[in-house]
């Protein structure tokens, strides 16, 4: 009698099914660029609006450009991008201090950049940022 594989038919089958959906999750999840997302984060400085949008303690997500800016109970702004740095994907929600990226559900301090849940282990890069004219401007100085 021949040896019986440890996979059954069945087993491989589903895992076929499988697979180009698996697949179709990468592309979801992969990094930002193609047509119609964001860019990735501001590679020239951006006026993000008013210094006061951000409160002591708090922090503001400005979708349009990646970023978020918080503010430090000391009065100090720090500005991170949103590209979560587990798969590239565009962090699309803040709750309270924390944000939280829609693709696998990493979430990252807004005050730190640190990960505060995995499967992320990077933290979010930090980005320039500073208060000029009462309006908070991000990104790599000119």
């Amino acid at each position: 009698m021949p040896a019986r594989s440890s996979a059954s038919r069945r087993t491989v089958l589903r895992g076929a099914a499988v697979a180009p959906v698996a697949g179709l999750g990468l592309a979801a999840c992969s990094a930002p660029g193609g047509s119609g997302s964001p860019a990735a984060t501001p590679t020239a400085q951006v006026d993000l609006g008013a210094e006061s949008e951000v409160a002591e303690g708090g922090a503001k997500l400005y979708r349009d450009h990646n970023v978020v800016v918080s503010r430090g109970e000391d009065g100090t702004l720090k500005a991170y991008s949103t590209i979560c740095s587990h798969a590239g994907c565009p962090i699309n929600k803040l709750q309270g201090t924390t944000l939280i990226c829609p693709c696998h559900g990493s979430e990252f301090d807004a005050l730190t950049g640190k990960v505060v849940r995995t499967p992320a282990t990077v933290p979010l890069n930090e980005l320039p940022v500073k208060a000029a004219n009462g309006r908070i401007v991000a990104g790599p100085a000119d």
